[in-house]
C-alpha cells in the first residue's frame, strides 16, 4: 500500500531544504538588526480569531475543527491575528514600539497552483503602537530589504486607504457596504463596482471621485498626492503620506509605484498599504503585501494602531536564485583498524565543516567511490601509515592534489573560510 502527500503539501528533500534555510538565515540576520523580535504562536487557534477578522465566509477557506472538548478550532491560515491576540494576552503593559516578526507555517483549503500550496510558510513583522509616517516608512524599508536580500527585485505599489475611506464615510457608515465596495477595487472588478455603487444609490458624482483616486498612479508620489487633494481637500493623511515618501527616500527606496488604487480588499486596513510584485510567478506575482491597521480592539485589547506585512516565502523561493549555502564536505576514508580514531579526528573537523564517516563497512575502494557520488569537496585519508606519521593525507576531488598536514594544521586550515590546500 502506497500513502501519498496530502494535495497541496510538500516534501522537501535535504538539497531543497538547505536552499530555504539560507535564504531563512538572510532574512532573520537582517530583521533582528532592525530591532525585531522573534515570536511563535500556536499552530491551532479558536476559530472565533478568524472569523472576528475576516468574518465567517472565510470558514470555507479554513482547516477547521471541532476539538475533543467541543471547542470549534482551526489551523492558523496567516500570522497577524495571532501575533495581535498574543500582544493582547501578554503584551500590552510592553513598551512601544513592540516589533515582532515571525517565520511560521499555515494552512489554507484553497485550490493549489504555482506559488499557493495548503500549506505555506508566511515571513512576516508586525510594528505594534505607532500611528507616524517614520513607522510605516521604516516598515516598507524593511520589507524592501528583505526581498533584495533573497535576491528579488520586487515592484512595490504604496497606496493610501485614508483617502478611500474619507470618501466612502460620506456614502455610508456600513461596515459591510464599505467591504463590498473595498474588495470590488482590490480585484479591480471595476463594472461591479459600479453597478454596486448605483445599488446603493450612490449620486454619480461621488463614482466619479472614486474613480479619479483608484486611478491615481505613477513614479511621482508627490504629484499622486497633488491630485488626490484636487478631489478630497487638503486631509491630514495626505501630509503624512507625503512624510512617508520624504522617508523613504533617506532609506534608499526608489523606482517604487504609487498607486491608490490599491486596496488589499481588507476591511482592517486603515492608511498606508503596499505590495510587492515579481515576475515569474505568473499570475500569483504578489510576493509580500502589508499595510497599517487596526486589530487590536477587536481582540480585547486598547485602540492601537500597527503597521506589518507578511511575505509569501514559497513564492519567493519560487523565484529565488540565491544557492545553498557554501560548505565544505570531507568524507573521511578510514580502515577498521583506524576508524575509532577517525571519528576522533571528524568530532575535531565538524564545527568548521560537514565530515562524513564510513558507517557501512565499505572498503577503501568503495569509500573513495562514495566520496564522488556524494560530490565531496575533499577526502581525508586516516589509515595506519597516517596515524603512525601524524600527517593525515587530505585530497582535493576536484583538482585531485593531495597534501598531509598534521590534525594541528588541518583544524587551522579548515577553520579558515574560503581555505583551499595551495593556502
Amino acid at each position: 500500500m502506497s500513502i501519498s502527500k496530502p494535495r497541496g503539501t510538500r516534501d522537501f528533500l535535504p538539497e531543497e531544504m538547505e536552499r530555504r534555510r539560507n535564504v531563512e538565515f538572510k532574512l532573520r540576520e537582517i530583521i533582528q538588526k532592525w530591532g525585531y523580535g522573534e515570536i511563535v504562536t500556536p499552530v491551532f487557534e479558536e476559530l472565533e480569531l478568524f472569523t472576528l477578522k475576516s468574518g465567517e465566509g472565510v470558514i470555507g477557506e479554513l482547516y477547521n475543527f471541532t476539538d475533543k472538548g467541543g471547542r470549534e478550532m482551526t489551523l492558523r491560515p496567516e500570522l497577524t491575528a495571532p501575533a495581535m491576540r498574543a500582544y493582547v494576552n501578554e503584551m500590552q503593559s510592553f513598551s512601544k514600539p513592540v516589533k515582532l516578526f515571525y517565520f511560521e507555517n499555515c494552512f489554507r483549503y484553497e485550490r493549489p497552483q504555482k506559488g499557493r500550496y495548503r500549506e505555506f510558510w508566511q515571513f512576516g513583522a508586525e510594528l505594534i503602537g505607532s500611528s507616524k509616517p517614520e513607522a510605516d516608512a521604516e516598515v516598507i524599508a524593511l520589507a524592501m530589504a528583505l526581498i533584495d536580500a533573497a535576491g528579488i527585485v520586487g515592484d512595490l505599489n504604496i497606496g493610501n486607504l485614508s483617502v478611500l475611506r474619507h470618501l466612502l464615510a460620506q456614502i455610508t457608515n456600513d461596515a459591510a457596504v464599505s467591504g463590498q465596495i473595498m474588495r470590488y477595487i482590490d480585484k479591480k472588478e471595476y463594472e461591479n463596482l459600479d453597478a454596486y455603487l448605483g445599488e446603493q444609490n450612490v449620486s454619480p458624482d461621488m463614482i466619479d471621485k472614486i474613480h479619479k483616486i483608484i486611478s491615481l498612479s505613477g513614479k511621482d508620489g508627490f504629484a499622486a498626492a497633488a491630485h488626490a487633494r484636487e478631489v478630497v481637500g487638503d486631509l491630514p493623511e495626505l501630509a503624512a503620506f507625503e512624510k512617508t515618501l520624504e522617508l523613504l527616500a533617506a532609506y534608499g527606496v526608489t523606482g517604487y509605484t504609487v498607486n491608490f488604487g490599491v486596496a488589499r480588499g481588507l476591511d482592517y486596513y486603515t492608511g498606508i498599504v503596499f505590495e510587492i510584485y515579481a515576475e515569474g510567478l505568473g499570475a500569483q506575482k504578489q510576493i509580500c503585501g502589508g499595510g497599517s491597521y487596526k486589530l487590536i480592539s477587536l481582540f480585547g485589547g486598547g485602540d492601537v494602531v500597527s503597521t506589518g506585512f507578511g511575505i509569501g516565502f514559497d513564492r519567493i523561493m519560487e523565484i529565488c536564485s540565491l544557492p545553498a549555502a557554501a560548505s565544505k564536505t570531507v568524507v573521511l576514508v578510514s580502515k577498521p583498524e583506524t576508524l575509532a580514531k577517525g571519528i576522533e579526528i571528524a568530532g575535531k573537523l565538524r564545527p568548521h565543516v560537514t565530515v562524513l564517516t564510513d558507517i557501512m563497512g565499505r572498503n577503501f575502494k568503495a569509500q573513495m567511490e562514495y566520496a564522488n557520488t556524494v560530490n565531496a569537496d575533499y577526502v581525508l585519508i586516516v589509515g595506519e601509515k597516517e596515524l603512525e606519521s601524524g600527517l593525515l593525507s587530505l585530497k582535493d576531488m576536484k583538482s585531485g592534489e593531495q597534501v598531509s598536514l598534521s590534525l594541528e594544521d588541518l583544524v587551522l586550515k579548515m577553520s579558515l573560510s574560503g581555505f583551499d590546500l595551495k593556502n
